[in-house]
């Protein structure tokens, strides 16, 4: 009998390491579908002149989701039954110029003497009392709004926060900033909105140099989805130059903010004359869409897999077109491939047992606003969905690995699924073998780029990402990145690691599990 069950032990295993070993065979048949040629003729496509830049809300997006759609349909992907391709959803587009403030007849000029990031403002003339307030900070052991009432006021702050000459900051006591000297979220905007403020002017001596600096991001039209829900209008916020606010203060902001470092002790008075805000911006409004190839399972097909890069870009600027190759067209171009195996592998009788849906967002440049509109929407329900794929550059090369194609960033991996970042793992060992670099997997990330892609309105409601990522480089954001820089045999490799990743996750018996809170 025991060399019976013996013999019938070593059956099964056997049995099952063959049925392994089957299921390896045809995800490397299909994955080795996915090749170079193939990535570089759509991504000659997507980031030619032709397609415009791809910024959402204009008719160069509309064109190239015409051109992915197409694509889905032609390979032989099924529209979704009532929304075909797209999952559409309306957005206010609003022009970046637009503002004018005036100060004792002293007219100022936006994107010279100030100037806001792009800002979805509610049309309105402001004209109320001047209050300076320090540094605008409102914290528990240094508060510039102690005794001061500013509602109903135009509130002036320098930026930044005061440290003494041991160069240790009054808000911490430390040598550490504090989230005051936070510019993205900016903490002291939420505070003089909370105390009732009209508007806010940060005084910063960088203003200059800030807008040559930023001048195709600050010079950007804004986009908010105007979905079922009332617009939440941003609030007027502004950075101004030293020059401007010693003009409209009357006084040197400089010696003011010395003055504050050296004593720890907040200092605000009222401005002489009113202040007039003049906020008159066109707005127009146009269709957004997120493109979806689904590719239904079979046993387990109500769960979800979902693989998405965002395919818009920042458009035109100055007669110059930002093509976007490496950010994002070498992540749209990846799903397209990735589709194109695992319909291939369907029709040949290997479909994945869970769903795949292919998401190519718009809008992620304007503020994730594709992907968020997903979450608030899902076309299949988000407690069905097992993990998001999400990728966002991975084309080139950053400074650390300018001598080494062979990686990639692996963002959010372990920070909802251990088991997620061990299929990731196993898939590399097997497959790929590329450098898995992790130092950019954490909250902590001063770069924030765990908040900084479509993945992240996954993981805010508790879906476990990766965040595939070749990090950032010289040709970022600008017009030179074209495709002429793409290192394709580092796509192609890249792409088919998260293939294989989401192979095992589509046909393993069981659904990966969430990390155990402690």
């Amino acid at each position: 009998m025991k060399k019976q069950l013996t013999a019938v032990f070593l059956l099964l295993v056997f049995g099952l390491s063959i049925s392994f070993a089957q299921q390896d065979s045809i995800a490397l048949k299909y994955a080795t579908t996915i090749t170079q040629a193939d990535i570089s003729k759509h991504l000659h496509i997507i980031a030619s002149d032709e397609y415009g830049g791809r910024e959402t809300g204009k008719e160069s997006l509309t064109k190239a989701a015409t051109y992915i759609s197409d694509f889905y349909k032609q390979i032989g992907i099924p529209p979704i039954k009532d929304i075909a391709y797209y999952q559409t959803y309306k957005v206010g587009v609003q022009e970046a110029t637009g503002v004018s403030i005036t100060h004792n007849n002293k007219n100022f000029i936006q994107n010279n003497h100030f100037f806001n990031f792009p800002a979805y403002l509610k049309n309105e003339q402001i004209d109320a009392e001047v209050i300076f307030a320090g540094y605008g900070i409102d914290d528990s052991l240094y508060s510039d709004y102690s005794n001061l009432d500013v509602k109903g006021k135009i509130v002036i702050i320098l930026n930044g926060e005061p440290k003494n000459k041991s160069e240790r900051y009054w808000v911490s006591n430390t040598d550490t900033p504090s989230k005051w000297s936070n510019r993205r979220n900016n903490p002291k905007v939420a505070t003089a909105k909370e105390k009732g403020a009209l508007a806010l002017l940060i005084i910063n001596e960088n203003t200059p140099e800030m807008i040559k600096t930023y001048t195709h991001f600050i010079e950007s039209e804004k986009l908010k989805v105007l979905d079922k829900r009332e617009i939440d209008f941003d609030f007027p916020s502004f950075y101004i130059s030293s020059e401007m606010a010693d003009e409209i203060i009357a006084k040197s902001s400089q010696k003011i903010k010395e003055k504050i470092n050296n004593k720890g002790v907040p200092e605000s008075f009222v401005v002489k004359n009113k202040l007039s805000l003049d906020i008159n911006k066109k707005t127009t409004i146009s269709d957004a869409h997120n493109v979806l190839a689904y590719i239904e399972g079979s046993d387990l097909k109500d769960e979800l897999i979902i693989l998405s890069a965002h395919y818009d870009h920042i458009g035109e600027h100055d007669g110059k077109i930002f093509n976007g190759a490496d950010d994002d067209g070498s992540g749209t171009v990846a799903i397209m491939e990735i589709a194109e195996a695992f319909i291939k592998a369907k029709k040949d009788g290997h479909g994945p047992r869970r769903s795949i849906l292919i998401l190519n967002v718009s809008g992620e440049e304007k503020g994730l606003l594709g992907s968020k509109y997903y979450t608030n929407y899902p076309v299949f329900p988000l407690e069905n969905t097992v993990a998001n794929l999400n990728i966002d550059m991975i084309g080139r090369l950053d400074k650390k690995h300018a001598d080494n194609e062979n990686y990639i960033y692996i963002i959010g991996s372990d920070m909802l699924s251990t088991d997620l970042h061990e299929i990731n793992e196993k898939a590399n060992a097997t497959y790929t073998q590329l450098e898995l670099d992790y130092e950019f997997n954490t909250t902590k990330d001063p770069n924030r780029y765990y908040y900084r892609s479509d993945h992240y309105n996954f993981a805010k409601n508790n879906i476990p990402v990766i965040f595939y990522f070749n990090g950032v480089h010289e040709d970022y954001h600008k017009e030179t990145d074209t495709v002429d820089k793409i290192i394709f045999s580092k796509m192609e490799k890249i792409t088919r690691l998260v293939f294989h990743t989401a192979w095992d996750l589509a046909n393993r018996n069981e659904r990966i599990q969430l990390n155990v809170s402690e």
